[in-house]
């Protein structure tokens, strides 16, 4: 007999193109009080591995393949005419020769709940809407890779405040709300699919994929506002400090010395658009 305690309940959050030490508990300046709590009662992991860009990335978080074999040896948008043959690592969609982490856990009597970005069913072309097929084999969504529950995008990037192809379930819907904003809209439903799951009691599965902090860089005023002028101290000063933080909280060896500043940033003492940088960075951080 399976019980409650056989089959606990699973949230996997993931962010979009952000560095780990960007979120308090890796020793960043920026506030995140929910994922540092998960932090202080879990695991931090002081190394992993990724396939350094999305569409891949996610293939294989998953599938738990490498993303070559799931059919996403690169993005969903690419274009590989110059290879023979159509290869089938490179097609752009999740292929049938592999399982989701949903389709094996809804086997298992999971109820499955996806809130956010998708990015490995295909390209939709923006500016062409009447060239989409959801749902074909070279577009799958992931009400047809084993989720229960859908809200959220198709697509690798988009405006926060009008995201291109948002869905519910297996249909497009449109942006009523004046005051839209993806990413709380990701959280909100993520909340109301898991809040349905423990009504019912079910063990759940609930995949949250935001965009944020992916560009264009889009926040809420008042968020921007906590962060406006936190930058003007420069690039080179913040990396010093979370490398120290990450050394302190053994995250980091004694022994690593910091990487050099990337080549084509000056320092920032020659940085001639010194507002403009902090602006952005206190936009990013807002996100």
């Amino acid at each position: 007999m399976t019980t409650q305690l056989d089959r606990p309940n699973i949230i996997l959050i993931l962010a979009d193109d952000m560095g780990f030490s960007d979120i308090g508990c890796y020793g960043s300046e920026i506030n995140t009080p929910n994922i540092d709590s998960l932090a202080r009662d879990g695991l931090r992991f002081s190394q992993m591995y990724n396939a350094a860009v999305c569409s891949p990335t996610r293939a294989a978080l998953l599938t738990g393949l490498n993303p070559h074999q799931a059919g996403m040896g690169d993005m969903a948008e690419a274009t590989h005419v110059d290879l023979p043959g159509d290869p089938p690592a490179y097609a752009g969609y999740l292929n049938r020769n592999c399982v989701t982490v949903a389709e094996v856990l809804k086997r298992r009597g999971y109820r499955t709940l996806m809130s956010g970005k998708w990015h490995v069913g295909g390209h939709f072309n923006p500016a062409r809407r009447e060239t989409w097929s959801l749902g074909d084999e070279q577009h799958p969504t992931p009400r047809q890779r084993g989720f229960d529950r859908f809200f959220g995008t198709l697509l690798g990037v988009g405006s926060y405040y009008s995201p291109t192809t948002l869905m519910q379930g297996d249909a497009l819907i449109p942006i009523g709300d004046p005051d839209f904003y993806y990413t709380d809209a990701i959280s909100d439903n993520a909340v109301t699919m898991i809040n349905e799951s423990i009504d019912d009691g079910a063990p759940f599965f609930a995949y949250v994929a935001y965009t944020a902090p992916h560009t264009p860089l889009h926040a809420l005023e008042e968020d921007i506002a906590r962060y406006q002028g936190r930058y003007l101290a420069g690039w080179d000063r913040l990396r010093d400090q979370r490398h120290e933080v990450l050394k302190a909280n053994g995250i980091r060896s004694e022994a690593w010395t910091m990487s050099p500043r990337d080549p084509e940033a000056p320092a920032w003492e020659e940085e001639e658009n010194k507002e403009w940088q902090d602006r952005c960075v206190a936009v990013y951080a807002a996100m």
